[in-house]
């Protein structure tokens, strides 16, 4: 019997069906585990910590959307609807806070705003010594840093709505004799409502996932106490059952914010585009506003980068800056660059056959890839930490297991710039290729490839920017003696040794700002 050589087409179709299933085996195992664990340590946890998670994680969620709904519209407006001298530099300054990891802007005002610390001396000085300003190991405290790092998505979405924004339906509704305040609640923010639903979203599902912050500034959340049952009392099974809890909320936010925005479309159909115009504004409307956003940008970003470059050029930081710490560095790039490259290789397959063939199964696969959405890092930590003692035991404690985290956590991100690319290529170039005589792999090679590259890019550069940034799967994953510069900026920043800290925090902010800019180049070329 003479075997038939397989196509390149069926080799590309089990490859993702196979990929697909990796990447749901973890969960699946979680699931398991959780489902499997007895119906006493279901009460037990239900009875003493499950309500207080609950409520702590839905609560600071809740509470930071509200303010980064607020933050992130006006900011948008202030840069879209008004001309200014300056109004450029604020437009970039306002996306800065993304280069900063949230356990970075945690730790600082942990400094900041503690006990005896700067701001609190400046404010007894001015209310009296018993005085005491909000804890950053409070609610608020813990509301402030969430906000303050997330509100950016907010203001992304909503300024690239307001730049696409067709001024003719505000120019109707004045000329039907609405007022300029009535206007815009009645007509502008109801057709911005999609963009800002979705940035809202984004920042619900980042909050509800976020680790470094409330483990730092001690705050008790889903994630965090999935990682104390993990680390502190080495339950797998009660980490499991919070971690299907943390799912499943993080499940509802993206169903919620799917039904809202089918809600909330809005179609032009007919009618002229015309361009919003922008008020130009006189010396007192140009100072207020550059004095709000200029307090923005200062919490944000501004207050916390000088006091990393401060504590970075002390005697005690720069002792720290030797061959150890150079080995940290190398670590970080290292396992980021090796979690991007093996992302795009996973990704490129999963959203081309969804793109070239959009049967079930390939969307399928598709849509099981964006798992990851849905994992927060200690819940994907868990998951392959399971799925490599019960299969792969052998390959416990090395590079690989926090590899194969990354892929499960981040290849989304890496998706949402590979599957647009691949469907802004009509097919028609590549039939035209194979009727010239080149095969499959020449015509990927020659053809689609090039076409797509920028796409590459820039989901490579997302992966290996969240890949530096990560710190749950790296704690509970890397192997013994293993650190990233994330785990220094966390160990020394847990026992409040800001100097020593300061040098790593200041290099994963520094290796995030060009990695942003070169995400946003597009953006701001179009507005």
């Amino acid at each position: 019997m003479i075997a038939v050589p397989r196509s390149p087409s069926s080799i590309l179709q089990l490859l993702v069906v196979a990929s697909a299933a990796l990447l749901l085996l973890p969960l699946g195992y979680v699931t398991t585990l959780a489902l499997s664990a007895d119906l006493a340590v279901w009460q037990r946890l239900w009875s003493t910590r499950v309500p207080e998670l609950l409520f702590n994680t839905v609560s600071l969620a809740g509470a930071v959307a509200v303010i980064t709904l607020v933050l992130g519209v006006l900011t948008a407006w202030m840069v879209t609807r008004f001309e200014f001298p300056g109004r450029r530099l604020w437009e970039v300054a306002l996306v800065l806070p993304l280069a900063m990891p949230t356990y970075v802007l945690a730790y600082v005002y942990n400094y900041l705003l503690g006990y005896n610390g700067p701001v609190e001396q400046l404010w007894q000085m001015m209310a009296g010594s018993q005085a005491r300003i909000v804890s950053p190991q409070s609610f608020w405290g813990v509301t402030l840093v969430m906000a303050l790092d997330t509100f950016p998505f907010v203001y992304l979405l909503t300024r690239s709505a307001l730049l696409n924004f067709n001024a003719s339906f505000e120019e109707v509704a004045r000329t039907c004799g609405a007022s300029q305040l009535r206007t815009m609640f009645k007509v502008t923010l109801p057709l911005l409502r999609p963009s800002i639903v979705a940035g809202v979203a984004l920042v619900v599902l980042y909050v509800v996932s976020d680790f470094g912050a409330v483990s730092l500034l001690r705050f008790q959340t889903l994630t965090y106490a999935v990682f104390q049952q993990m680390t502190g009392r080495s339950d797998n099974q009660a980490a499991s059952i919070l971690s299907i809890l943390l799912v499943v909320l993080a499940l509802l936010f993206l169903v919620t914010e799917r039904w809202f925005r089918r809600k909330s479309r809005f179609y032009q159909t007919t009618g002229p585009y015309r361009a919003p115009q922008r008020v130009r504004c006189g010396w007192l409307s140009t100072g207020l506003l550059t004095i709000c956003l200029g307090s923005v940008v200062a919490l944000a970003f501004g207050v916390p980068a000088s006091l990393l470059v401060t504590w970075s050029l002390s005697q005690e930081a720069r002792e720290i800056l030797d061959a150890r710490f150079f080995g940290f560095v190398w670590n970080s790039a290292l396992l980021s660059s090796l979690a991007a490259t093996a992302a795009v290789l996973v990704g490129l397959p999963l959203a081309y056959l969804a793109s070239r063939k959009p049967t079930w199964l390939n969307l399928g696969c598709l849509q099981a890839a964006y798992a990851g959405y849905v994992l927060p890092g200690p819940v994907a930590a868990l998951a392959v930490l399971i799925l490599f003692l019960k299969i792969l035991p052998f390959f416990y404690g090395t590079v690989l297991v926090l590899i194969v985290a990354y892929v499960l956590h981040f290849l989304p991100a890496g998706l949402q710039s590979l599957e647009p690319s691949i469907q802004q290529i009509t097919p028609n170039l590549e039939e035209v290729s194979r009727t010239l005589g080149l095969g499959v792999r020449e015509t990927w090679r020659r053809v689609t490839l090039p076409l797509i590259r920028n796409g590459v890019i820039v989901a490579w550069v997302l992966v290996f920017l969240q890949t530096m940034k990560e710190l749950p799967a790296t704690l509970l994953l890397r192997p013994v003696g293993f650190d990233t510069l994330a785990i220094r900026v966390w160990l020394e920043a847990s026992e409040e040794y800001y100097q020593l800290a300061a040098p790593s925090a200041l290099l994963i902010v520094l290796v995030g700002l060009p990695a942003l800019f070169l995400l946003l180049s597009r953006d701001w070329r179009a507005a």
